[in-house]
Protein backbone atom coordinates (compact mmCIF):
# COMPACT_ATOMS: atom_id res chain seq x y z
CA UNK A 1 0.00 0.00 0.00
CA UNK A 2 1.40 3.38 -0.97
CA UNK A 3 2.18 5.85 1.77
CA UNK A 4 0.44 9.20 1.52
CA UNK A 5 0.50 12.38 3.50
CA UNK A 6 -2.11 12.82 6.19
CA UNK A 7 -4.63 15.49 6.95
CA UNK A 8 -3.95 17.58 10.04
CA UNK A 9 -5.12 16.28 13.40
CA UNK A 10 -7.82 18.96 13.47
CA UNK A 11 -9.08 17.99 10.01
CA UNK A 12 -9.25 14.31 11.00
CA UNK A 13 -11.00 15.01 14.29
CA UNK A 14 -13.47 17.43 12.69
CA UNK A 15 -14.21 14.93 9.88
CA UNK A 16 -14.95 12.04 12.23
CA UNK A 17 -16.94 14.17 14.69
CA UNK A 18 -19.01 15.53 11.79
CA UNK A 19 -19.57 11.97 10.57
CA UNK A 20 -20.65 10.76 14.02
CA UNK A 21 -22.98 13.72 14.58
CA UNK A 22 -24.53 13.27 11.15
CA UNK A 23 -25.21 9.57 11.61
CA UNK A 24 -26.61 10.18 15.11
CA UNK A 25 -28.72 13.18 14.09
CA UNK A 26 -30.49 11.70 11.05
CA UNK A 27 -32.57 9.12 12.96
CA UNK A 28 -33.71 11.68 15.55
CA UNK A 29 -36.24 13.27 13.21
CA UNK A 30 -37.40 9.87 11.97
CA UNK A 31 -38.03 8.85 15.59
CA UNK A 32 -39.72 12.17 16.39
CA UNK A 33 -42.17 11.74 13.52
CA UNK A 34 -43.41 8.48 15.06
CA UNK A 35 -44.64 10.16 18.24
CA UNK A 36 -47.72 12.31 18.66
CA UNK A 37 -47.16 15.95 19.61
CA UNK A 38 -45.86 16.08 23.16
CA UNK A 39 -42.73 15.87 25.30
CA UNK A 40 -41.18 12.82 23.60
CA UNK A 41 -41.59 14.24 20.11
CA UNK A 42 -40.27 17.63 21.26
CA UNK A 43 -37.22 15.96 22.83
CA UNK A 44 -36.25 14.20 19.59
CA UNK A 45 -36.73 17.39 17.56
CA UNK A 46 -34.61 19.25 20.13
CA UNK A 47 -31.85 16.67 19.66
CA UNK A 48 -32.10 16.86 15.85
CA UNK A 49 -31.98 20.67 15.85
CA UNK A 50 -29.16 20.84 18.40
CA UNK A 51 -27.01 18.35 16.48
CA UNK A 52 -27.79 20.31 13.31
CA UNK A 53 -26.47 23.48 14.93
CA UNK A 54 -23.32 21.65 16.01
CA UNK A 55 -22.79 20.29 12.48
CA UNK A 56 -23.31 23.77 11.01
CA UNK A 57 -20.65 25.29 13.28
CA UNK A 58 -18.27 22.39 12.71
CA UNK A 59 -18.62 22.58 8.93
CA UNK A 60 -17.92 26.33 9.02
CA UNK A 61 -14.75 25.55 11.01
CA UNK A 62 -13.84 22.75 8.57
CA UNK A 63 -14.29 24.90 5.47
CA UNK A 64 -12.28 27.71 7.05
CA UNK A 65 -9.54 25.25 8.00
CA UNK A 66 -9.59 23.65 4.55
CA UNK A 67 -8.88 26.98 2.82
CA UNK A 68 -5.76 27.41 4.95
CA UNK A 69 -4.73 23.73 4.90
CA UNK A 70 -5.13 22.02 1.50
CA UNK A 71 -5.50 18.25 1.39
CA UNK A 72 -2.30 16.21 1.37
CA UNK A 73 -1.28 15.02 -2.09
CA UNK A 74 -2.07 11.50 -3.18
CA UNK A 75 0.85 9.15 -3.71
CA UNK A 76 -0.70 7.99 -7.00
CA UNK A 77 -2.58 10.74 -8.81
CA UNK A 78 -6.07 10.11 -10.12
CA UNK A 79 -7.36 11.15 -13.53
CA UNK A 80 -9.10 14.47 -14.19
CA UNK A 81 -12.62 12.97 -14.09
CA UNK A 82 -12.05 11.28 -10.72
CA UNK A 83 -10.39 14.43 -9.39
CA UNK A 84 -13.31 16.55 -10.56
CA UNK A 85 -15.84 14.18 -9.00
CA UNK A 86 -13.85 14.21 -5.78
CA UNK A 87 -13.86 18.01 -5.60
CA UNK A 88 -17.53 18.18 -6.55
CA UNK A 89 -18.57 15.64 -3.92
CA UNK A 90 -16.44 17.17 -1.15
CA UNK A 91 -17.58 20.73 -1.76
CA UNK A 92 -21.12 19.46 -2.36
CA UNK A 93 -21.07 17.82 1.07
CA UNK A 94 -19.80 21.02 2.67
CA UNK A 95 -22.50 23.03 0.89
CA UNK A 96 -25.39 20.73 1.73
CA UNK A 97 -24.21 20.40 5.34
CA UNK A 98 -24.48 24.19 5.56
CA UNK A 99 -27.79 24.42 3.67
CA UNK A 100 -29.51 21.78 5.83
CA UNK A 101 -29.05 23.54 9.19
CA UNK A 102 -29.77 26.95 7.63
CA UNK A 103 -33.07 25.74 6.18
CA UNK A 104 -33.83 23.86 9.39
CA UNK A 105 -33.39 27.15 11.22
CA UNK A 106 -35.80 28.83 8.79
CA UNK A 107 -38.37 26.19 9.79
CA UNK A 108 -37.71 25.85 13.52
CA UNK A 109 -36.96 29.52 14.12
CA UNK A 110 -40.00 30.78 12.22
CA UNK A 111 -41.33 33.19 14.83
CA UNK A 112 -39.79 31.39 17.81
CA UNK A 113 -36.38 30.82 19.41
CA UNK A 114 -34.48 27.62 18.64
CA UNK A 115 -33.23 25.82 21.76
CA UNK A 116 -29.76 24.28 21.86
CA UNK A 117 -29.95 21.16 24.07
CA UNK A 118 -32.15 23.18 26.42
CA UNK A 119 -29.09 25.12 27.58
CA UNK A 120 -29.90 28.34 25.73
CA UNK A 121 -31.84 29.40 22.67
CA UNK A 122 -30.82 30.97 19.41
CA UNK A 123 -33.04 33.92 18.58
CA UNK A 124 -35.95 33.15 16.33
CA UNK A 125 -36.64 34.82 13.02
CA UNK A 126 -39.59 37.09 12.40
CA UNK A 127 -42.68 35.01 11.59
CA UNK A 128 -42.83 34.42 7.83
CA UNK A 129 -44.88 31.41 6.79
CA UNK A 130 -43.86 31.63 3.12
CA UNK A 131 -40.17 31.54 4.06
CA UNK A 132 -40.84 28.66 6.47
CA UNK A 133 -42.50 26.68 3.66
CA UNK A 134 -39.54 27.32 1.34
CA UNK A 135 -37.12 26.32 4.11
CA UNK A 136 -39.13 23.14 4.69
CA UNK A 137 -39.18 22.21 1.00
CA UNK A 138 -35.44 22.73 0.62
CA UNK A 139 -34.68 20.94 3.90
CA UNK A 140 -36.83 17.90 3.13
CA UNK A 141 -35.57 17.55 -0.44
CA UNK A 142 -31.91 18.25 0.35
CA UNK A 143 -31.82 15.25 2.66
CA UNK A 144 -31.68 13.09 -0.46
CA UNK A 145 -28.67 15.07 -1.67
CA UNK A 146 -27.01 14.35 1.70
CA UNK A 147 -27.74 10.62 1.35
CA UNK A 148 -26.45 10.53 -2.24
CA UNK A 149 -23.25 12.44 -1.46
CA UNK A 150 -22.51 10.37 1.64
CA UNK A 151 -23.02 7.16 -0.36
CA UNK A 152 -20.79 8.50 -3.14
CA UNK A 153 -18.14 9.44 -0.55
CA UNK A 154 -18.23 5.99 1.07
CA UNK A 155 -18.20 4.26 -2.35
CA UNK A 156 -15.17 6.31 -3.40
CA UNK A 157 -13.34 5.37 -0.21
CA UNK A 158 -14.22 1.69 -0.76
CA UNK A 159 -12.92 1.96 -4.34
CA UNK A 160 -9.65 3.51 -3.16
CA UNK A 161 -9.23 0.92 -0.40
CA UNK A 162 -10.42 -2.19 -2.23
CA UNK A 163 -9.50 -1.53 -5.87
CA UNK A 164 -6.76 1.07 -6.09
CA UNK A 165 -5.19 0.19 -2.73
CA UNK A 166 -3.57 3.60 -2.74
CA UNK A 167 -3.65 4.46 0.96
CA UNK A 168 -6.29 7.16 0.55
CA UNK A 169 -8.16 6.22 3.75
CA UNK A 170 -4.92 6.47 5.73
CA UNK A 171 -4.89 10.21 5.04
CA UNK A 172 -7.94 10.59 7.31
CA UNK A 173 -6.75 8.20 10.04
CA UNK A 174 -4.08 8.68 12.68
CA UNK A 175 -0.85 6.73 12.07
CA UNK A 176 -1.22 3.06 12.94
CA UNK A 177 1.40 1.13 14.85
CA UNK A 178 2.02 -2.06 12.87
CA UNK A 179 4.80 -3.34 15.14
CA UNK A 180 4.23 -6.89 16.44
CA UNK A 181 3.01 -6.84 20.00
Amino acid sequence: MAATGRYTGFAMLAHWITTALLFLMLPFVWVAENFPPGETRTFWYLMHESFGIMIFLLVIARVTWRFAHPPPPLERPVGPVAKGLSHLSHWGLYAVLLVMPATGYLMAGNGQPVPFFGLFSLPGLPKNDALGVIGNQIHVNAQFVVYALVLLHVAAVAWHVGVRRDGLLNRMLPPQDHAPG
